[in-house]
This record gives structure tokens, C-alpha cells and sequence, in this order.
């Protein structure tokens, strides 16, 4: 089964060690980051440095001036931690070992922008914004992101794309030194907490039917029980499962208008023969990396998925169930085993997400395991 390992720029400009090392576990492509959030990485062999620290979200190369021009919201490069053209060093480097190269592109999480435009953010029902997450309402902020797809995805030397982020982003982020955990919050109170109240999204509520207001109101209501840690779980059920069929019919429709735009320009800057998936969860109403999305619809759009399988497999069930012929379903597994992964397992995980579906696999995060990590993945077989 074809595999691809995430990589950071960072993790190949200055080790010269590293195209070979990544070669030689066996995978035959690399998905390397060209625009990302901001981040601090553990880079434990190279010769340089342990850790990188992205201050913000930038660009992994040079922005190109003209085509930002006159744009109202701009893309900001990194700088010291990717100086220059950091992504197409690493991209030509791991070329020269053999490797295909695409692009990672996280589109809808981006505190810079939340910081230097916080009429862009989210703003929860108590008035919160959250800078991390653009509102994807928002016409500018959605030109935004497309035009960043654009631009981010077909860089020299890629041959492909991943767009993360390619929808809705809420509460859960891990955000620098959170503090969030003190009350537990369920699938449902994370759907409630990440409903945003901006103006395009009041708009979008009233062409559903329902007043803005009064849905902030019962959005209140319905999660007072669980700041008072009180037992919650019955009437929250019960109400937010209303206040999710009410708004996540707007709430997929902007997702969709934002998936479909950002592939279109992508293909269309980058020509026939371009590759593009989304990293994408199957239930429509799921915030974050993996944003929700019809399966019908989005291997309708795109050339595939690549889904989270840390968990298990699945969720791949419902992308194959209506995955055409030739359609990539890409079971994402964790191989860091600081981070609760299981290199040593890779082999069985990837039986069992071909058993439900996938065709191929990524690896998260090559550039951030151990040696021992990276040693029990050549031994596990799974990858030739």
C-alpha cells in the first residue's frame, strides 16, 4: 500500500542525513508542509537544533508580491525557523532521494490572522472570539483561504496537495498552554462552544430560519448544566442535538462553497495531473484539522480523503461506501510513540484500515519520531 510521511521543512534544510533516512523506511512519497500554523516541534537528529519554534502561521517560501496585491487579507512569511524558500530546499532534497513530493496546506487555523484581524475570528455564544479560527462565513475570509490554497498547494516540485483545515474550526485547538480541560466537554458541548455569532453567520442563521439571538440564547441554556459540572448529559443530548439539526444544514453548506472553490483554484493554477485531498471527517459537524464533510459530496470534489485513524479505521467506513474507482482514501496513523502512537503496530493498523477501505496510508509525523520510532516502522513490514 502506497504511504506518504509528513515532514516539516525544517526537519530536511540543514541534515543532509534526512531525505535518506526518510527513503529508507520505505514510503514513497513525503507530504511536506508549505504553509502552516504556528507550532513548536521537537526535531530530535539534526545536526543544528532539537527545537523549532513557528512563532505564527506563515508561509514555508516566498509569498509571491503581485499575486497578493491589493488583497485585503495577506498571508504572512515565516521567519527564522523557515527562512527563504525553506519548503522548495526540502522539496528538491527529498526529490534527489527519490521521493514524490506534495504539498501540506493548512487553510482555516490561523492565529495571525486572528491577531492582526479579530473581526475575522469565531466569536462564541458568549461574545469569545477564538483567533486561532477564521470564520469561513465570512466572503473575505473565504477568499482568503482560497487564494492561499492556490498559491500554497502548487509549489515547484510538488506533484500534489493536502489542504487540512478545509472547513470549520472551533473550541478545540491546543493552543499555546491551554487551559481548557477543567470541565469535561463532549462531542456535543464542543459542537455548541464552536458555533460561531459573527454577522455573515447571523445572516447565514436567518436563511434557515432562525434568529440569531434566540439561538445564542438556547445555545446558553443548553450548556449552563455542564459549567455547574452538575449531571448534564440527558437534557444537553436532547437540546444540542436540536440546536445541531437547526444550524448544520448553513454550517455544511459554507463548508461545501469552501471545499469546492479552494479545489477549483487549486487545479486550475495547478493544471491537469495535480492531485488534491482534504483531510476531512465523515460526520459534518466535527471542527478542526479534519473538518466534517459529506463523503458523497467531497469524493465528489476532490481526489480523496485522508482520514484520522489514530482511533482506528472506522471512519473510513462511510468515504467507502461511495468512493468511485481510483478514489484515494488515506488512513492517517499516528507513528509517534510519545504521542500514543503505534510504530511497532503499523503493519496490523494498516491491515485493518485496508479492511475497511483505505488505499493508502500516512505516516504523522516522520519528522518527529524517535530513531526507535522510525526503526520499528522499517521492521514492521507494513511498508515493503
Amino acid at each position: 500500500m502506497k504511504a506518504s510521511a509528513f515532514l516539516y521543512p525544517w526537519d530536511v534544510v540543514g541534515d543532509p542525513d534526512a531525505p535518506a533516512r526518510i527513503a529508507d523506511l520505505g514510503v514513497g512519497q513525503v507530504t511536506l508542509a508549505s504553509a502552516y500554523h504556528s507550532t513548536r516541534a521537537l526535531t530530535p537528529r539534526h545536526p543544528r537544533h532539537r527545537v523549532v519554534t513557528a512563532e505564527h502561521a506563515a508561509l514555508l517560501y516566498p509569498p509571491d508580491e503581485p499575486y497578493w496585491r491589493g488583497r485585503e487579507l495577506r498571508p504572512h512569511a515565516a521567519g527564522s525557523w523557515a527562512p527563504g524558500d525553506a519548503f522548495g530546499r526540502a522539496a528538491q532534497a527529498l526529490a534527489a532521494a527519490g521521493l514524490d513530493v506534495h504539498s501540506w496546506v493548512v487553510l482555516a487555523h490561523n492565529s495571525r490572522l486572528g491577531a492582526d484581524h479579530p473581526e475575522t475570528s469565531v466569536v462564541n455564544a458568549y461574545g469569545d472570539r477564538y483567533p486561532w479560527a477564521p470564520c469561513i462565513a465570512q466572503p473575505r475570509v473565504r477568499a482568503h483561504l482560497v487564494a492561499l490554497a492556490a498559491e500554497a498547494a502548487v509549489r515547484p516540485g510538488a506533484s500534489g496537495t493536502e489542504l487540512e483545515s478545509c472547513g470549520w474550526y472551533g473550541l478545540a485547538h491546543l493552543h499555546a498552554h491551554d487551559k481548557i480541560a477543567g470541565v469535561a466537554l463532549d462531542g456535543t458541548a464542543q459542537y455548541l462552544m464552536s458555533l460561531c455569532f459573527c454577522s455573515s453567520c447571523a445572516q447565514g442563521y436567518a436563511q434557515v430560519g432562525l434568529d440569531m439571538r434566540e439561538l445564542k440564547d438556547r445555545v446558553r441554556r443548553a450548556l449552563e448544566p455542564v459549567w455547574r459540572g452538575g449531571p448534564a448529559a440527558d437534557p444537553l443530548v436532547e437540546a444540542g442535538g436540536e440546536l445541531l439539526a437547526a444550524t448544520l444544514a448553513f454550517r455544511t453548506r459554507v463548508a461545501r462553497e469552501l471545499q469546492e472553490s479552494a479545489v477549483a483554484a487549486v487545479r486550475e493554477r495547478a493544471g491537469a495531473g495535480f492531485q488534491v485531498l482534504l483531510h476531512a471527517d465523515p460526520r459534518p459537524d466535527r471542527c478542526g484539522a479534519d473538518a466534517g464533510a459529506d463523503p458523497a459530496h467531497v469524493l465528489g470534489v476532490a481526489d480523496g480523503v485522508v482520514v484520522p485513524c489514530a482511533a482506528g479505521p472506522e471512519l473510513l467506513d462511510p468515504f467507502a461506501a461511495c468512493a468511485a474507482p481510483g478514489a484515494v482514501l488515506a488512513a492517517n496513523l499516528t507513528v509517534v510513540s510519545g504521542m500514543g502512537g503505534r510504530p511497532e503496530a503499523l503493519a496490523d493498523d494498516a491491515a485493518r484500515a485496508a479492511a475497511h477501505g483505505a488505499t493508502q496510508l500516512r505516516l504523522y509525523h516522520a519528522g518527529l519520531a524517535s530513531d526507535t520510532d522510525l526503526e520499528r516502522i522499517r521492521r514492521s513490514g507494513a511498508l515493503g
